[in-house]
């Protein structure tokens, strides 16, 4: 492997701040102590895109963001600092919202199979009769097969606002005769849930997946991307949804000749226990799973019953979170991605050589839901993985007798990872995870948010100081380089808002008071989703009131019990926007939300700073989402993306140059100086003195908050951070507790003074410290 960052920090580029902005803040980044600058996605994207993740042309860098020239610059100027480049790069999929935009999409439609691009999509020709569905047909245009509002424009094929092509030879003056006669057909937008036949990024149709796997498609798809490690512009790679590609690990063997071994990670969501294939070329995940342990080692164990208690209440009873999980994953198959089961049942019918009549199919496609519902992790990559599908067919057995025979003859099929409908299992067990749990069941379980987190199982809640250590220590020896992270465009809601959150485990009664007087003085239509709700509310507070409506929005469609997005329930929906209306409207409810986050902050703050340090010294390399070095209070996208003001936190850090400590606000409105400090101190440090972070051993403290403290030494580093910070004072404080430091001399960067072992020193005046050894 090339050279390994010490941290990153991640932009989110766009038209708004494109990559001469990026550049502009290299100084600042640097006076940070970030080593690496990591973008968002480069490549040409879909007009308007503000994420990137909608490539329509991998063959250059977006004109909108600066293009060819502009990336040059910022390459120059970091590597001027002596600081890295990573870039976010999208391999499984492009956009083909605008047909137009896409070049490849295009000349598909346009000519069908015979197109070059034919095999660059992962298109079953046969179930759409030899052409593409493309299912954009509104309900009021669609009579039998026939479409309204057809219409000749330009040349091109239109429909309403869209523009398709008309193949060679096709024209005519009747629309609708010319879109019969072409290589696509225009269909509901209904059927892309049982009809659809080409691969997607989960159940988005504008995002056609792309076979990567073939080599053609490879070098095409990346010959940009191959471009800027050639010239050198470029220094490594993070490689998003690895899990849609048929072989991901060919793939990582693939990227690492084209990087010459360059640092690469994989957004790869691991579930607990389970681990990253050894084999594979790549430093780790992008830290979803560390973000889980460090979340739970700041939650009080004692708050789960009461909170599952009050939470079973609200809902009126909830079943466990296994069978929760089950069940939304097989909603999902059965519903938005039943496409994806029916091309599955196609391919075992053509390996069995068997006509796929209904007879055949019904038990084969509810085989292959159950199996899916119950995958117990995101992918299998067989052989490896195999132990995954074989607990699926158990529970199948078990609960499902009848489907028995049924399973037997398809579950060789599964097994082998050389036949076609094994490797489509593997790419379509981590969309029916996705959508069934991160995107849905996340929102139906609301005792305590903050587990409710990309990556992690909200039925784990709280994780033990020697848990904690025991992961670091096996992180530290096998995925050492691997990144770290707290908050990213894909999490549900920021670090310090999860932060926050955590404090009600140290006090659920004072939860249910507050969550009570809030229901009684704000009747909600669903309590269950109203704890929720009132969660994201205090732990992002204060956030304007658009904000919080459109998160009310996202979470209660994306439920799907009471209202979704195809088809909104407004009376339901209505109800709930009025208790967001009441938080500034109803002088009551809004008296309640301003005290409640009150007494939150503070100790909300003190697990922000103990969350950000660890996520800056654990094991791997710390990724810091742009902006959060200051409180990261954002909920889920699109609000996790939204400007970041720049000109504050250059700022604040001047303002908090080396040998000023800012002190330690715990109201609503401090803006988080001292979370800039401890950002500043941990990145100067981990690039300074790269040899103090090497290994990992904890350190034990003795007296009678000894399980309130966690630290550890790096090699020369030592991290100690405050836990459950309610339960501290309702103790009295530190009292006599003290840190069993090793020996030497030990100076906290935090507060710039030397440690003291006694905890009530040490931590007297910040929840955490930093602490560097010194040679006398």
């Amino acid at each position: 492997m090339g050279r390994v960052p010490t941290s990153t920090y991640r932009l989110q580029v766009t038209a708004d701040f494109d990559l001469d902005a990026a550049r502009e803040l290299l100084d600042y980044l640097d006076d940070l102590g970030v080593d690496w600058v990591y973008l968002s996605p480069l490549l040409e994207s879909h007009p308007g895109s503000s994420h990137g993740y909608d490539v329509v042309d991998p063959t250059r860098i977006d004109p909108a963001r600066g293009g060819e020239v502009a990336l040059a610059r910022l390459s120059a100027e970091a590597h001027r600092r002596g600081m890295g480049v990573l870039v976010d790069i999208v391999p499984n999929h492009v956009g083909v919202e605008s047909p137009a935009t896409n070049g490849w999409w295009w000349d598909v439609l346009r000519t069908g199979r015979e197109s070059r691009f034919a095999r660059f999509f992962d298109i079953d020709w046969a179930a759409g009769g030899g052409k593409v569905l493309l299912p954009v047909v509104g309900d009021d245009d669609l009579a039998g097969e026939e479409v309204a509002n057809l219409h000749l424009v330009d040349g091109m094929l239109g429909y309403h606002d869209h523009r398709f092509p008309i193949a060679p030879g096709t024209q005519g003056e009747d629309p609708a005769q010319v879109h019969a006669r072409q290589h696509y057909r225009l269909v509901s937008w209904r059927d892309a849930d049982t009809r659809m036949n080409y691969r997607r990024f989960f159940a988005v149709n504008t995002l056609a997946a792309v076979r990567v796997e073939d080599r053609d498609v490879f070098e095409t798809s990346h010959v940009e991307i191959a471009r800027w490690f050639r010239e050198g512009l470029v220094d490594g790679l993070r490689v998003d949804h690895p899990d849609g590609l048929r072989h991901p690990g060919a793939y990582l063997d693939d990227l690492a000749d084209l990087t010459g071994g360059g640092w690469v990670v994989v957004e790869k969501i691991l579930e607990p226990g389970e681990t990253l294939p050894e084999h594979w070329a790549t430093a780790g995940t992008t830290g979803y799973d560390v973000l889980a342990l460090i979340d739970r080692v700041l939650v009080d164990p004692a708050g789960e019953e009461p909170l599952t208690t009050f939470d079973d209440r609200l809902r009126g009873g909830v079943p466990d979170w296994s069978t929760l999980m089950v069940e939304n994953k097989r909603h999902v198959a059965r519903s938005i991605l039943n496409a994806e089961v029916r091309r599955l049942a196609r391919e075992l019918a053509r390996e069995l050589d068997v006509t796929p009549d209904e007879e055949w199919r019904a038990p084969v496609e509810e085989v292959l839901v159950e199996l899916l519902a119950g995958f117990g992790v995101y992918r299998s990559y067989l052989p490896e993985g195999l132990e995954h599908l074989e607990d699926a067919a158990d529970r199948v057995r078990t609960e499902r007798p009848e489907l028995g025979e049924t399973l037997e003859e398809v579950l060789p099929l599964l097994r082998d990872p050389l036949l076609a409908p094994a490797r489509r299992f593997q790419q379509t067990s981590g969309m029916v995870m996705a959508k069934g749990v991160e995107d849905r069941a996340f929102y139906r379980w609301s005792r305590l948010t903050t587990l409710n987190e990309v990556g992690a199982d909200p039925d784990h809640f709280a994780l033990a100081p020697t848990a904690f250590h025991d992961a670091m220590t096996q992180r530290q020896t096998r995925h050492p380089d691997a990144m770290t992270t707290l908050s990213t465009h894909d999490t549900k809601r920021g670090e310090d808002v999860r932060a926050r959150i955590s404090v009600l485990a140290e006090d659920p009664q004072w939860w249910t008071e507050t969550l009570t007087a809030l229901l009684d003085a704000a009747p909600a239509p669903d309590p269950g989703f109203a704890n929720l709700l009132w969660q994201a509310a205090l732990g992002a507070w204060p956030l304007s009131r658009e904000r919080l409506h459109a998160y009310a929005e996202k979470a209660m469609r994306e439920a799907g019990d009471r209202t979704t997005w195809t088809e909104p329930d407004t009376a339901y929906e209505s109800a709930v926007h009025a208790l967001v209306d009441a938080a500034y409207d109803d002088p009551a409810v809004a008296e309640i939300v301003e005290r409640a986050a009150a007494r939150l902050a503070g100790p909300g703050w003190s697990n922000a700073l103990s969350a950000k340090l660890l996520s800056l010294t654990v094991p791997g390399v710390p990724d810091v989402y742009q902006g959060s070095e200051l409180w990261e209070q954002s909920l889920v996208d699109p609000d996790n993306r939204r400007p970041v003001d720049h000109a504050q936190r250059r700022r604040l850090l001047a303002e908090t140059h080396d040998g000023v400590v800012p002190g330690l606000g715990t109201g609503t409105d401090d803006p988080g100086t001292m979370k800039l400090h401890v950002v500043r101190s941990a990145l100067r440090l981990r690039r300074e003195r790269p040899e103090a972070f090497t290994g990992y051993t904890p350190i034990a403290a003795t007296g009678p908050a000894a399980e309130h403290v966690l630290a550890f030494d790096r090699g020369g580093a030592i991290t100690v951070v405050t836990r459950l910070p309610l339960g501290l004072a309702a103790a009295g404080g530190w009292g006599e507790t003290t840190l069993d430091l090793p020996g030497g001399h030990w100076r906290d960067l935090v507060t710039g003074r030397t440690a003291d072992p006694r905890l009530s020193v040490l931590l007297g005046e910040t929840p955490v410290a930093l602490l560097v050894k010194e040679e006398r």
